[in-house]
């Protein structure tokens, strides 16, 4: 069924055996900002099971298979997901969550749009991060030129600079959705990149 999905040999490869959950999120073009999420479950026979499509944004030029810091791109691969946060309480996850005010955010988005709820909620994408600390941990394993802090979070109304987005009811539902027993992993990208 992930091949359904649009993930190739090499994409496929990437996704841990013991994955039950791979949340796609498929960009509508190399140097699109949009594309569509969906969270794909493994049953106890081996099936996946689509979720409903969600729609996204990705950083203002698109996706990159060498992201550096600065960019304004996303990184296309396959992630871990299991860490959350954000400036509201949990609204439900059984990952690990963050609490804290460090969440705040001001300022404009690209479209001169508001920041200030962007990260009421967030996923932490594990590229070029620490696994199980918050998402506000600012080690970067692979360097600071390679950036970092690539979220889910909420959808502020415009492109992000390297995260994707998603609307607010849709990330609460997701964060309801995972479940860290089921070890989640994101595989983002354009199409083209995930069908490799």
């Amino acid at each position: 069924m992930l091949r359904a999905a649009g993930l190739g040999p090499k994409t496929l490869a990437r996704v841990p055996a013991d994955a039950r959950q791979v949340l796609v999120v498929k960009g509508a073009g190399p140097d699109a900002n949009r594309g569509t999420a969906r969270l794909y479950t493994r049953t106890g026979a081996g099936d996946w099971v689509p979720g409903s499509a969600r729609p996204t944004r990705n950083a203002l030029r698109g996706w990159t298979d060498d992201h550096r810091s600065g960019d304004l791109r996303s990184p296309a691969g396959v992630y871990r997901i299991g860490d959350a946060g954000g400036l509201l309480p949990n609204p439900g996850t059984r990952l690990p969550y963050d609490r804290s005010d460090e969440f705040a955010e001001g300022g404009t988005g690209f479209a001169g749009e508001s920041l200030d709820t962007a990260f009421d909620h967030v996923l932490a994408i594990d590229y070029n991060r620490v696994a199980g600390v918050s998402p506000l941990d600012r080690a970067r394993p692979l360097g600071e030129e390679r950036g970092g802090g690539i979220w889910v979070h909420v959808d502020h109304g415009g492109p992000t600079h390297g995260c994707v987005s998603l609307a607010r009811a849709d990330l609460v539902a997701l964060l309801r959705e995972l479940r860290p027993e089921w070890h989640p992993v994101i595989a983002m990208g354009d199409g083209e990149r995930l069908a490799r």
